[in-house]
């Protein structure tokens, strides 16, 4: 099974997600393909005259664009590298607060993730990941109505918006994966289910 989610780091719930679909690969292993694409926040909430977050100029501005460059320096070095310095800097940004935009922290996390700290410093001076993230961003928007992370996507096109607590992945992950999947995948009829909430 393949999937495609949309993701932006200064989301939680983006975060949150992220760390129950880490979960479930584990446990499916091969059976499941995850194409991880990039979605702006900030580009959603710009205002109507402001610049577009891809066409920013690459000295760290936007710091949705800078964490971006630094997964995709990452990347550079491996499929396990990407991931691997995503989740970490998905902590960097939600456990210890840190501002993804600048260089010591995207440095720091790649010595944590045991990168090769001077091909990082030099691909992360690429402007390659702006037009991907522009061509992901808008194909999300355009072509499938998204609209917020995290955002996934089956092979059906079938898709859903997903917000769990934050910081609460799911205990039993395969078991939420098979109900998520029998609702989001399976029965195109539901198109929304959304919690009151109590005052």
């Amino acid at each position: 099974m393949k999937i495609t989610v949309w993701y932006d780091f200064v989301c939680p719930y983006a975060w949150t997600a992220q760390r129950w679909l880490f979960d479930v690969q584990r446990e499916m292993g091969n059976d499941l393909e995850i194409d991880w694409r990039y979605f702006s926040i900030e580009q959603v909430n710009k205002a109507p005259d402001a610049a577009n977050v891809w066409d920013h100029p690459n000295d760290g501005t936007s710091s949705t664009m800078r964490a971006f460059q630094g997964v995709h320096a990452a990347g550079k070095q491996g499929a396990d590298k990407y991931l691997h310095y995503m989740a970490t800097l998905f902590n960097q940004r939600h456990l210890h607060k840190r501002n993804l935009g600048t260089q010591s922290i995207l440095e720091d996390t790649a010595t944590k993730v045991g990168l090769d700290l001077e091909m990082f410093r030099e691909d992360l001076k690429s402007d390659e990941v702006f037009g991907i993230f522009q061509r992901d961003h808008t194909e999300a928007v355009e072509k499938y109505g998204i609209f917020g992370v995290p955002t996934i996507m089956f092979g059906n096109e079938q898709s859903a918006y997903l917000r769990i607590k934050v910081g609460e992945p799911p205990v039993d992950p395969m078991v939420f994966w098979d109900e998520f999947t029998a609702i989001v995948r399976n029965r195109p009829t539901v198109l929304e289910i959304k919690r009151p909430h109590k005052r």
